[in-house]
């Protein structure tokens, strides 16, 4: 199985605290006007909302982390490492497709969903049956993050139908899913060991 370079560490480090930093800097530029239990991510990243470009930027700059971490983590299936790499994708689709200031946007919620459904499905698909894979790659773990981020999906898409806790819902999911890159990483450079793992030509850096 090859070594995943260590670099992809820090990409994948800095997806959750990019991410999380963004609305949590875009929300205190808006103020008390915003409530982040009833208010989604979305909301931050409107026309004219006051942390517009913050939420913007950190949406770009998850997409960028999860492009470069799906292209490092070459232990993984290749079909997760494109259900990744795609859901980075997105996240600049959504980013360059901002709601309005008042009301939804069909373009960016249907984008949106696109790109939990990838991040939700690509643990399952990037893991291999092989005993020796590094546990971030094992069946049970990849389908337990799997079936986690789906249900907070759903949870999510309840709470914006009976107008509970969207905000709340959609900040948890976000950031498993945003973490869940970093897990399967450290888990793979610790399997690699120091010599396969390590800097320099044969990480691939």
């Amino acid at each position: 199985m090859r070594p995943v370079p260590r670099w992809a560490l820090l990409s994948s480090v800095c997806a959750p605290v990019l991410l999380i930093a963004g609305w949590t800097v875009a929300a205190l530029l808006e103020g008390p006007a915003y409530d982040p239990v009833t208010q989604t991510i979305s909301v931050l990243a409107a026309y004219g909302a006051a942390g517009f470009w913050v939420m913007t930027g950190a949406l770009l700059a998850l997409g960028v982390c999860h492009v470069l971490t799906a292209w490092g983590l070459r232990a993984a299936a290749f079909a997760g490492r494109v259900a990744l790499g795609g859901g980075g994708v997105v996240a600049w689709v959504v980013a360059l497709l901002p709601p309005p200031s008042s009301g939804g946007s069909l373009r960016h919620g249907s984008v949106a969903v696109v790109g939990f459904v990838l991040l939700a499905v690509w643990p399952v698909l990037a893991a291999h049956r092989s005993g020796t894979a590094p546990w971030g790659l094992r069946p049970v773990p990849s389908l337990a993050a799997t079936v986690v981020m789906g249900v907070g999906a759903a949870w999510f898409l309840i709470e914006m139908q009976r107008q509970g806790a969207p905000g709340v819902a959609e900040r948890l999911v976000t950031a498993l899913q945003s973490l869940w890159p970093f897990v399967v990483v450290v888990s793979c450079v610790r399997h690699a060991g120091p010599e396969e793992g390590g800097g320099g030509a044969g990480a691939g850096c």
